[in-house]
């Protein structure tokens, strides 16, 4: 006769995949901040973790994936900028003010983004972790997708312009825009954005 299941504690192996993750997303997160992207290691996360090399790469994979989940942002950035960058190139400022606004726009979100920003303007520039880990993420792909010259350069402005909008609005809450509704905000935001797409540079007069 078999004997019924136990309920309750999970079995000991759960449980202890689940410290395990924890402690190098620990390890992981206090490398980042003290030597920032490009001088964490996955051996050192581990090292520090208490556990093997394989391990952070069984539960994270690349080095990449495990700086998004330290990050624990509420959405990975990756599957973003495909979405806004799929449809017609002379409408993309509007759709990429759209999408971040909205997330930013969300409590508990911004909560997340908020204090991950922070973190980052706190960093020390010479190891800045957001410079080195998540803004890669986010302008390769962009300077792939757009035209003509300088598209490395162009994908920057956009960068530069987006982040001065979310650090002005949500991290310094500075009024009225802290207060300005979505479509107003992308209304006025939207045309200047959009020729770091699309347009050419132009000289005075």
């Amino acid at each position: 006769m078999s004997t019924p299941a136990r309920r309750g504690r999970p079995p000991r192996s759960e449980h202890d995949g689940a410290d395990r993750r924890r402690a190098i997303l620990t390890a992981a997160r206090e490398s980042f901040a003290a030597q920032g992207y490009k001088g964490t290691t996955m051996r050192g996360v581990a090292r520090a973790a208490g556990v093997d090399a394989a391990l952070v790469h069984h539960y994270f994979g690349a080095k990449e994936d495990l700086f998004l989940a330290a990050l624990e942002l509420p959405l990975d950035p990756r599957t973003v900028l495909p979405t806004v960058l799929a449809g017609d190139l002379d409408t993309a400022a509007w759709r990429l003010l759209r999408t971040v606004l909205t997330l930013w726009d969300e409590p508990a979100a911004r909560l997340q983004l908020v204090a991950v920003a922070r973190a980052g303007l706190a960093s020390p520039a010479e190891s800045n972790p957001l410079r080195d880990g998540l803004l890669p993420l986010i302008l390769a792909p962009l300077a792939e997708r757009l035209p003509g010259p300088d598209p490395v350069r162009r994908a920057q402005f956009v960068a530069t312009q987006m982040i001065g909008l979310l650090v002005a609005r949500y991290v310094l809450a500075i009024e009225p825009l802290a207060s300005l509704p979505r479509e107003e905000v992308v209304a006025w935001v939207a045309p200047n954005l959009q020729r770091y797409f699309t347009g050419q540079p132009q000289q005075e007069g």
